[in-house]
C-alpha cells in the first residue's frame, strides 16, 4: 500500500529558534518527528541526530522490513519492532555520547515519533510526548501514550484529565532520546487501511488541540499540505508558545474499497482484501466482552499478537477433545460448531471461539469445521501473555474481564442446573411415604 506524505514546521509565537525537526522518506516509508529540548539551541541538534540515526537504523533493518511486506506473522512483527527499538536506541546512545563530550549539549534530548510502513502493516515506534493519531473513516484514535509525569498519575488513578490539564507539571516528560544512554522505546504494529491518514506532531500542536478537532481540519483528507497549514494556523491562534511540527501520512485509496472480496479467495490476498481482513478483525475485537474495554490502542496491539489462517471447506479447525492454547476469530467464510457429530451453531465473520484456550489447556467442547474456504484471526496464549507481560495495565483489563466472563458462565450453569432439577422433579415425583 503507497503512502504519501505532507509536513510543515513552525517556529510558533514565543519561542527564539525552532527545535523540532522531521522526516518524510516515502521511499522508505519513514516517517519521524522529533521534539528537541536543551539549552544553547542543543535540542535542535538532539532533534536532527534523531532523525539520522532513525534512518540509518532503519535502512539497517531492512531485510527484516521487507519480510513484514510479504509475511506479516507474529515473529516477524516482533522483528520489525526490533528494528524500530534499536533505531531510536541507536539516536539514544549517539546523542548521549555528544552531550558528555560537550558541557554545552549537556543534557540534551529529544523526543521521538516515528511511523515506517510496510505494505499493509506499520510500525509505530515512541518516545517523550510528542504523538501520532490515526483518522479513520472520520474518527480518530491516539495511537501512542504520553510519557509524562501527569499522563503517568492519570493511568494510575491519582489525576483526572481536567486537573492533569492545569497542572504546572504536565510538561514534565518521564522519557526521552539522548538523556541517558538508553531509553524504554514503546512499538506497535498497526494494520493499514485505504484512506488512512496518520498525524505526527509535536506538543506545540497537540497542547492546543482537542482530539475532536482533528478530523475537522482534516477536511477530506485530499489536500494534505493545506490540512498541515490549518493545524499549524490554529495552534498559532490558541496561543503559539512552542514550536509547531505537523506530519500527515496517507495511505493510498478510499474507505469505500475496504469490504471488496473476491468471492473464495483465501490465498495471497490482495491489498484491498488485506484491509477488509484488518477491519472484521478489529471489528470482532472491539465487540467481544474480553476486549471490550481496552482502548482502541490496546485491541491495536491484541491484533498485533494475532496471526490469520486460512482453511479450505470441510477442515477441521479444532476437533472436540484436542488441548489448545488458541482462540480464533472468523474474519471471513462460516464454521459449524458441533458436538457429539451433531451441528449446534454456525458461526460468520466476527464469530469467535476457543476462548477458554487463552486461560487453561481444559480440553476443546466441540469441534469447529470449515463450511466453505474461511480465514481465521488466531491468538495464542503464549503471545497474549506476552503482550500482558509488556502493558500491565492491559493485563489487568483482560484478567478483570475474564473474571466477570467466567462468573457470568457460572451464573447461566448454575440457572441452567436449577431448571434441570426442577424439570426432573416434575417428571418423577418422590412416592408418599406409607403411613
Amino acid at each position: 500500500m503507497k503512502t504519501q506524505a505532507q509536513a510543515l514546521t513552525d517556529l510558533g509565537r514565543k519561542r527564539p529558534h525552532n527545535e523540532d525537526a522531521f522526516l518524510a522518506d516515502e521511499s522508505l516509508g519513514l516517517y519521524v518527528v522529533c521534539d528537541g529540548m536543551g539549552g544553547h539551541a542543543a535540542g535542535e541538534v538532539a532533534a536532527a541526530l534523531c532523525i539520522n540515526a532513525v534512518r540509518e537504523g532503519v535502512i539497517a533493518g531492512a531485510a527484516d522490513i521487507e519480510k513484514l511486506r510479504v509475511d506479516p506473522g507474529p515473529r516477524v512483527r516482533e522483528a520489525a519492532c526490533r528494528v524500530m527499538e534499536r533505531a531510536i536506541q541507536r539516536a539514544s546512545k549517539e546523542i548521549y555520547q555528544i552531550a558528555q563530550a560537550d558541557a554545552q549539549k549537556r543534557g540534551m534530548g529529544t523526543t521521538c515519533v516515528a511511523l515506517l510502513t510496510a505494505q499493509s502493516k506499520a510500525v509505530i515506534g515512541h518516545v517523550g510526548d510528542s504523538r501520532i493519531y490515526l483518522i479513520r473513516r472520520g474518527q480518530v484514535h491516539r495511537l501512542t501514550e504520553d510519557h509524562t509525569l501527569v499522563a503517568a498519575q492519570i493511568k494510575a488513578g491519582l489525576m483526572t484529565k481536567e486537573e492533569a490539564a492545569t497542572s504546572t507539571f504536565r510538561n514534565v516528560i518521564t522519557r526521552a532520546v539522548g538523556i541517558q544512554e538508553s531509553v524504554q522505546v514503546d512499538t506497535l504494529v498497526i494494520d493499514m487501511m485505504p484512506g488512512d491518514r496518520y498525524l505526527l506532531c509535536s506538543d506545540g500542536l497537540h497542547g492546543y488541540l482537542p482530539d475532536a478537532d482533528i478530523p475537522k481540519l482534516m477536511g477530506d483528507g485530499q489536500d494534505l499540505a493545506g490540512a498541515c497549514k490549518r493545524f499549524v494556523d490554529i495552534a498559532n491562534e490558541r496561543g503559539g508558545k512552542d514550536n509547531i511540527t505537523v506530519l500527515l501520512v496517507g495511505a493510498e485509496g478510499t474507505p469505500s474499497q475496504v469490504g471488496l472480496l473476491a468471492v473464495g479467495a483465501i490465498a495471497e490476498p490482495t491489498d484491498i482484501e488485506l484491509a477488509s481482513d484488518a477491519e472484521a478483525r478489529l471489528e470482532a475485537i472491539r465487540s467481544m466482552p474480553l476486549f471490550r474495554h481496552l482502548t482502541y490502542k490496546e485491541q491495536m496491539a491484541v491484533l498485533a499478537v494475532g496471526h490469520a489462517v486460512a482453511f479450505e471447506a470441510g477442515r477441521e479447525v479444532v476437533v472436540q477433545g484436542s488441548v489448545g492454547e488458541e482462540m480464533y476469530v472468523v474474519v471471513r467464510g462460516r464454521v459449524a460448531v458441533q458436538s457429539g457429530g451433531v451441528q449446534v451453531a454456525e458461526l460468520k465473520t466476527g464469530g469467535h471461539f476457543g476462548e477458554m484456550g487463552l486461560v487453561d489447556n481444559a480440553p476443546r467442547s466441540a469441534t469447529v469445521q470449515a463450511i466453505e474456504p474461511t480465514r481465521c484471526m488466531v491468538i495464542k496464549r503464549s503471545d497474549l501473555m506476552q503482550l500482558m507481560r509488556r502493558e500491565p495495565v492491559l493485563a489487568v483489563k483482560l484478567l478483570w474481564s475474564f473474571v466477570q466472563a467466567l462468573s457470568d458462565r457460572l451464573r447461566t450453569a448454575n440457572a441452567e442446573l436449577s431448571e434441570a432439577k426442577q424439570e426432573l422433579a416434575v417428571a418423577n415425583p418422590q412416592p408418599f411415604a406409607e403411613e
